[in-house]
């Protein structure tokens, strides 16, 4: 029995100098991907979504087609895919309205300025974008709670996201650096909203919800009104009695009032 016994010592032994097989670590989860537009794009108003508002009435084929052939005519087809400028707003559900409408053709020129500006100085600065609300009808715009007199109802605005990474401080600072410098020809409109949703128009050039933290990062607008009263002549000092009559300055222009404060969309 000792013989016997000696060998199954020598196994355990053997066995328990074995290390103990260690797991592979397990790999951190995956970061989501970068999606801006998914607070706002709900299922209805994504790319699917298109395919079925596109189908379930064969007259659209007709009225996206015009569109796009106008857009392609104006030079600015492309700059975002058509399909997103037919996306009305983020509430379209709650309010009973479709998530797609091609904004009635009298309204297309507006859209062609903003779309040249998004072209020229917005995808440049920031990369690609995506628009998350163009279109409004004038019921689907009270409703989601537009100003009565939103560009969004004239086929002008445009609310976007940027699809390349970038910190809402980044973004604010670089499109009011160049909407300082470019936005006055185009009559460009800038506003901010949480996180990374941003809105251009070509109504007007004005930004808004410039909060105090939004306002430290963009240089101030300077209008024609406010350039004509650099460099005006000082007024003239009293001539002494008796002299002759010098020539009258111009009268300084006042500053136009900023309205970069609480103007609507």
């Amino acid at each position: 029995m000792k013989i016997l016994a000696l060998p199954l010592l020598l196994a355990g032994s053997l066995a328990a100098a074995q290390p103990t097989p260690v797991s592979p670590p397990t790999p951190p989860p995956a970061a989501a991907p970068w999606n801006p537009a998914a607070p706002y794009i709900t299922a209805g108003q994504d790319e699917p979504g298109y395919r079925s508002w596109y189908m379930a009435a064969p007259w659209r084929a007709a009225q996206v087609k015009a569109f796009n052939d106008y857009l392609a005519g104006a030079q600015v087809a492309g700059v975002l895919p058509t399909w997103e400028l037919l996306r009305t707003a983020s509430a379209w559900q709650e309010c009973g309205q479709q998530p797609f409408e091609v904004p009635p053709s009298e309204e297309w020129p507006h859209i062609v300025q903003t779309l040249r500006y998004v072209r020229d100085y917005v995808v440049p600065v920031i990369g690609p974008v995506e628009a998350v609300s163009v279109y409004r009808n004038p019921v689907l715009n009270k409703c989601a709670g537009g100003a009565p007199e939103s560009a969004h109802k004239l086929d002008s605005a445009i609310d976007m996201v940027p699809l390349k990474p970038i910190t809402r401080e980044a973004l604010i600072k670089t499109l009011c650096d160049e909407h300082t410098k470019y936005g006055g020809p185009y009559g460009a409109g800038l506003g901010f909203y949480a996180y990374l949703r941003f809105h251009v128009d070509s109504m007007k050039f004005r930004r808004w919800n410039m909060d105090p933290e939004v306002l430290a990062l963009c240089p101030p607008i300077v209008h024609p009104s406010d350039i004509a009263s650099v460099g005006q002549p000082l007024p003239p000092t009293p001539a002494p009695a008796g002299a002759a009559p010098g020539p009258v300055a111009a009268p300084a222009i006042a500053p136009a009032p900023s309205p970069e404060r609480g103007q609507p969309h």
